[in-house]
Parts: structure tokens; sequence; C-alpha cells
């Protein structure tokens, strides 16, 4: 049950019955996810079949309101969801983390553009967060233009979100914070996708690039970048009372936590049938192999209870935690993405040669986690922005 838990070799506490529900959910699956994960790496693309189970099992709208046909699952069972598709196949858990945090803007949006989005459409709605583009304002919304990478699930997605800077007369608005941004949702087909996404690792996300060329958008389908700095405004159908940036880094997080567990679950099996050349017993019974797991274990259960505690500071005090909350999911986010990271690299060094055959998990572990970390919710930058701000000092993304 490992695999589908993604708990560990320490006693933890049961999961609530309604985290109990999404990981049976996500045992249910993991036959279709195992069969294709290397036809998927392969390809560069998530396999249809492998979306229509995710689909079906409610996973991809998980982090959206039921008025938009979501579930509203808590952000600590959304996590461990992640986590778990990750055991099993880190693109399809990154895929599924960035459609969880894109979710989010459905609490942002006037509700009948995101009943639209995500209720009336089963597609993926992903895209590029990063302001890459242009978007001249015109009388009912915005022409758009340029290009974005990093479009995660783009193949089976029916919407894609473009963050831009605001343009008026061809020159970038100001604000006193910066350069005006604003994302805005475009139909896919209304896009361009260019074969980009040739990498190390997460290969089968399909992370590729896309351009838009003078695309009218109404202003119904876009969102104040600004206001993703702070929760969502109180409405009925509002999900959860939090900022979006106070909650995208619990999918990459997250994700970063199954590729290690992944990773010490798979030496656990290698440790136990390998027998190192010249040595007298296996892995298993090295006295360095004992201690190193050892330590690799505690060092990744300590990472998974602070995200789970991150994650339940954010539930209670999403709406008044303030920088001061901030602050903490993101030296959170870069905390666990060390610990992984390290978790891997010791699993994938103890393995010996064992861990450079393709055919090797251990092998899918390091290119994953070193894809993974490189997001810039999980960036080693921000322990400095966060003590910059713990030594009185304003709260940046970066300097």
């Amino acid at each position: 049950m490992n695999a589908i838990s993604a708990e560990g070799g320490f006693p933890t506490h049961s999961p609530t019955p309604g985290t109990e529900d999404w990981l049976a959910r996500v045992e249910k699956i993991a036959p279709v996810i195992e069969e294709a994960r290397e036809q998927a790496d392969h390809d560069r693309v998530t396999s249809r079949a492998v979306f229509e189970a995710l689909r079906d099992a409610g996973i991809p709208r998980m982090w959206v309101a039921e008025e938009f046909g979501g579930e509203r699952a808590s952000i600590e069972t959304g996590s461990a969801v992640i986590q778990a598709l990750a055991c099993l196949d880190a693109s399809v858990a990154w895929q599924m983390g960035v459609q969880g945090a894109i979710g989010r803007l459905s609490d942002y949006l006037p509700e009948a553009t995101s009943a639209q989005l995500f209720r009336d459409h089963d597609g993926l709605v992903v895209g590029g967060v990063n302001p890459a583009g242009h978007a001249e304002e015109v009388p009912g919304g915005y022409r758009l233009n340029g290009e974005w990478a990093f479009a995660s699930g783009s193949a089976h997605a029916d919407w894609l979100v473009c963050a831009a800077f605001v343009t008026e007369n061809g020159e970038v608005r100001r604000t006193p914070r910066g350069p005006e941004t604003r994302m805005l949702f475009v139909p896919r087909a209304d896009a361009e996708i260019r074969d980009t996404w040739y990498t190390v690792g997460l290969r089968g996300t399909g992370s590729n690039h896309f351009t838009v060329n003078d695309v009218h958008v109404p202003e119904e389908f876009t969102v104040n970048g600004a206001d993703m700095l702070r929760p969502p405004a109180a409405r009925s159908s509002r999900a959860y009372p939090i900022g979006y940036y106070d909650f995208g880094p619990f999918t990459s997080a997250s994700t970063a936590l199954g590729i290690a567990q992944d990773a010490i679950d798979s030496f656990k099996d290698l440790a136990a049938k390998k027998t190192p050349t010249g040595a007298t017993g296996t892995l298993a019974k090295s006295h360095v192999v004992q201690e190193k797991l050892a330590r690799a274990e505690i060092e990744l259960y300590t990472a998974r209870l602070l995200l789970k505690d991150t994650a339940r500071q954010v539930t209670a005090l999403g709406e008044t935690g303030g920088d001061s909350l901030t602050s903490l999911v993101r030296v959170t986010a870069a905390t666990v993405a060390e610990k992984a990271a390290a978790t891997v690299d010791s699993m994938y060094s103890l393995a010996g040669a064992s861990s450079v055959y393709a055919t090797s998990r251990l092998e899918r572990c390091f290119r994953d986690v070193h894809s993974a970390v490189k997001h810039i919710t999980l960036s080693p930058t921000h322990f400095e922005m966060v003590g910059q701000y713990l030594l009185g000092g304003g709260l940046q993304m970066r300097r």
C-alpha cells in the first residue's frame, strides 16, 4: 500500500475518510497509469487513456468548487493525492498539480466564466502563468500576443491561460508594484502548440511552448494579476479563502515528495535482491546502507510532516495570515524540495551501477526530481527572500 498512500516506513495517523476515499480512487486507476508510463516518457505526453481515467476519478477538478464541477478537496487531501500519483508516475502528478493550481483561478474569475471553463468542459485548463506576452487593452477586453513555456498537460487541454503584461498604445502600464499583469484564458484552438519539450525529466507532461497571435480575449475571461496576491473576494461559490500564491506551492512540493518516496520504495526492493560485486551479502545487510536509509526515511518523514502542518496553517489562516503565512509557505516548499532531491540522490547513489540504466525506477526518479525542483515555487531563492523578511525587510519574490 506504500506506493499509493505515500506514507513511507514509519507509523502515521490514519487518513481522514475524505483523504482515504481519494487515495482509493488513485489505487483504482493505478494499473492504467503504470501500464502507460514508459510509453508516455518515450512519447513525451501522457496517453489519452490515462487522462480519461484521471478525469473519471475527478482528480483534475479536485481543487475546484462544486458549483464549477469540482469537489473542493482540502489542501491536505489534494497533497496526499498528488504524492500518491507521483509514486506511480511523476509526470501525471505534475500535470494534476498544475491543473490544481490553475484551477484556483476559478475563484477569481466571474462565476459564469468559471462555470464555462471548468464545469461545461472536461478538458484541462493549463498554460503559462509567468508573464511573457502582451495584452493590449481594447474595447471589451484585450488583444493578446505572445509565447509561453511549460504548458504542462496542454495535449489534453480545452483552455489555456496566458500571463501577459498589459499595454496601452503599445506601452506596458505601470502600477506602484511594477508592470501591470493579467491572466487571460483562450480556447486551445486559438493557440499554436510548439514541439519543444525535450527534457531530462518529467517527459510525459508534454510541457511544450505555445504561441497566441492577435487573439481578442473578453474582459470576463481575464484576472488581474494583482488580485492573485490576495485571497479571492468572498462569494457563495468561493472554494477557498486562500490567495493563489499561498496555494500553488503545495502542488509542486507534493510531486517532489512522491518522487522521493518512490525512490525509497524502489531502493528497498533493490536492496533486498542485489548483492554487490565482491560482497558476501545483499545491500540490505550493509550497515552503511542501513544507516543511510534510516536517515533518508526520517528526512522525508519530517518533510512530509512540515508540508502537512503548513497546509493546515494555510487552511486556518488563509485570509488573515498575510506575509507571515506566505513566508512560511515559500520556505516550506523550498525545504521540501531540498529534502526530496537529497533523498533521491542518496538512494540513487546507494544503488550503485544499477541506477544508471533506463530500466531502473531510480534513474527515472533522479531525472524527474531534478526537473521538478527547478520550478520557481520550489526555488532555493525563497530562503534568501524569507530571511530578508524575517530580518525586517519586505517579502519579495526575487531581487
